[in-house]
């Protein structure tokens, strides 16, 4: 016989479920008239951000190999007149733009502007400065899928 195998995510589905059940049974009996599908839980909603195979400058996304691999999540925050300094990611990098406008301009390429709500995976290896022109700030949810060891971010020298 096969051992049956669950996700930690359709494990915590499957818990939702059973609580919304024991919830909707277990309460007070009354007159309503109101269908029972109306008190269930509000159920699991999930908005696709992105699903990409390239970046912004639609290079191939690479992954690093060399080493184990390490995730790591950061908000970044630029204050109204702020900027990043040119710098590069050498693994890929997942952004999703939280409040504000960033302006991106990337060596040799593209000036590219990118307000709340955008997401997309920033260009690996090229040199790029983000900066807040607005009055505002911006704040940037960032996640790199790199490894362990190397550098999530490489200032220009």
């Amino acid at each position: 016989m096969r051992p049956v195998r669950t996700s930690i995510v359709g494990s915590a589905l499957l818990s939702v479920a059973a609580a919304g059940l024991v919830v909707g049974c277990a309460g007070p009996a009354s007159k309503s008239t109101t269908p029972l599908a109306s008190t269930a839980p509000t159920p699991v909603v999930t908005t696709l951000l992105t699903k990409q195979e390239t970046t912004v400058l639609d290079q191939p996304i690479v992954y690093p190999t060399q080493r184990p691999a390490q995730v790591t999540s950061s908000i970044v925050t630029l204050i109204p007149g702020a900027q990043t300094g040119f710098h590069r990611h050498d693994a890929p990098l997942f952004v999703h733009v939280l409040s504000g406008t960033v302006t991106v301009e990337y060596q040799d390429g593209p000036t590219k502007t990118y307000p709340a709500g955008s997401t997309f995976m920033e260009a690996q290896g090229t040199y790029h400065n983000g900066r807040n022109l607005g009055q505002v700030p911006v704040r940037i949810l960032t996640a790199s899928l790199g490894a362990e060891g190397v550098a999530n971010t490489v200032p220009r020298p």
